[in-house]
């Protein structure tokens, strides 16, 4: 019996991933979904993360949905743009109305009897035939377990939930990580504080940023679909060459890439105990590469003090922290930049499968999925963004829209084949999961010599798909049956 919670598809999440569902399932004439958000707003990523100074990496006519041409401002747009266009999205395409705010998951649990997921929530429960996880890798943030933190007695707060009530000007400052949202923040406040000490672990390799503001006639031009289309397809192409150097050539990357890098800090960083502590010992690449232009700049800034990991936190005290040359520092703000749960428990809930399969026990090794996408034992649920389908290289959404091709494809087959319910076959998936580790071995995220959150603990790359995205792409269009095993049920 269909009761009033049940759908034929529920959406985890409201970012780009949520949304690019959305649109593919109103395309197909589904319209029995909801999609479940944890916040009281919608949009995702770029509408949590509005810290000083936050911008997107990748040009924004590629960074954004195939379908949805934008009049970008700038080439890489900051974050009030890449949030106004999430919401004209979503006002486009009436989607306010699918979701549920104020909402978070708890539980994912198969029922075989009905054949459908159980859907747990803080509000509610629900019933789905399917379920299209997508509320993203960096959703999750993490704070380390520094000695003492909860003795400090002044101001915290993660770069994720950036607290604007709070006005840092003429403040002591402190932030602790240097990693690409860091970087950001470094640079949007290291004028503005009275002091501004910076807790960098590792160096990270930083290349100058092409940026441009657009003239009111080329956004006009923006806003022309066959226009949009043709540029989009200029950057992408323009971009996907570097797959050569991150996986192929490691001459190519020191020749071209590294050596760019190292210009671009001697140019900017004259003292050579500063350049020191801010040249990387390991090959470009293997840690996220941070695009900008202002953070040398700022970091050479009188009030601004650099603790790289021959100073670094011993511990905390009421009125700050204490440095590991024994410095107490005084502060009045902390800031956490130090990363999310990309690998290992990205998820955030539990996910109970077929025969009481539990995902955090089939992933206790390492997070793997057939094209990052689902798991055997876990019939009609889809992941997002899932393991090994990062890109380091190109846009994250071309990804996930290639994702959605496979997700349609097997939505397609089941209502083609009359079934009741899809998963992968343990072969399909071993074999894809072989295949990705084998070639991971080739590139500089497996062998650049860093350690990164593109790894999980087992030390395997999860994060990133190790080749040319195109490539990704024909393997989720090529949607193959003899991967899946369907069944038969009385849907609920």
């Amino acid at each position: 019996m269909v009761t009033k919670q049940h759908y034929d598809v529920i959406i985890i999440g409201t970012g780009f991933g949520g949304q690019s569902a959305a649109l593919r399932l109103k395309k197909r004439g589904i319209d029995n979904f909801i999609m479940l958000e944890r916040r009281d707003f919608m949009g995702g990523t770029w509408c949590q993360n509005s810290y000083p100074g936050a911008q997107v990496d990748v040009q924004s006519p590629l960074y954004s949905l195939a379908s949805e041409p934008y009049p970008w401002s700038q080439m890489f747009a900051e974050q009030p743009e890449l949030e106004a266009y999430t919401h004209h999205v979503l006002s486009k395409h009436q989607l306010a109305n699918k979701v549920r705010l104020r909402c978070t998951v708890t539980e994912l649990r198969w029922l075989p009897d009905r054949v459908c997921w159980q859907i747990t929530t803080n509000q509610e429960t629900f019933f789905a035939h399917s379920v299209i996880s997508a509320q993203g890798p960096l959703s999750n943030p993490i704070i380390p377990d520094f000695p003492a933190r909860e003795q400090y007695q002044g101001k915290s707060f993660h770069t994720n939930h950036w607290d604007h009530s709070f006005d840092y000007t003429n403040k002591r400052v402190a932030i602790i990580g240097s990693g690409a949202s860091a970087a950001q923040v470094i640079a949007a406040i290291a004028d503005k504080v009275a002091e501004l000490h910076v807790f960098q672990r590792t160096p990270h390799w930083v290349m100058p940023r092409p940026d441009r503001k657009f003239a009111p006639w080329f956004q006009r031009l923006l806003g022309n679909s066959f226009f949009y289309q043709l540029l989009r397809k200029s950057i992408y192409w323009a971009l996907e060459w570097r797959v050569l150097a991150f996986k192929y050539s490691k001459t190519l990357m020191k020749l071209i890439a590294e050596r760019q890098a190292k210009k671009h800090l001697r140019s900017q960083i004259s003292d050579p105990e500063l350049r020191r502590k801010l040249t990387p010992d390991y090959m470009i690449g293997c840690k996220r590469i941070i695009v900008s232009n202002t953070l040398y700049p700022a970091l050479v800034r009188d009030n601004v003090s650099l603790h790289d990991k021959d100073d670094g936190i011993a511990g905390f005290t009421e009125q700050g922290i204490r440095t590991t040359q024994g410095a107490e520092l005084n502060l009045d703000l902390v800031i956490y930049s130090t990363g999310f749960k990309a690998t290992d428990g990205a998820l955030g809930f539990n996910v109970i499968g077929r025969d009481e399969r539990r995902l955090d026990e089939v992933w206790e090794d390492y997070p793997r999925a057939y094209l990052g996408t689902t798991m055997p034992g876990f019939p009609n649920l889809f992941l997002v963004t899932g393991p090994n389908t990062g890109i380091g290289h190109t846009s994250a959404i071309f990804v996930i829209e290639s994702q959605m091709y496979y997700i349609m494809g097997a939505l397609e087959e089941l209502r083609r084949r009359n079934k009741a319910s899809i998963e992968v076959t343990a072969e399909a998936e071993q074999a894809y999961t072989d295949m990705i580790h084998q070639e991971m071995a080739k590139t500089v995220w497996q062998s650049g010599g860093c350690e990164s959150w593109y790894k999980s603990k087992s030390g395997k790359v999860t994060a990133m798909f190790p080749g040319f995205s195109f490539v990704y792409r024909l393997l989720a269009q090529r949607f193959k049956p003899a991967h899946h095993r369907f069944s038969d049920g009385e849907q609920a």
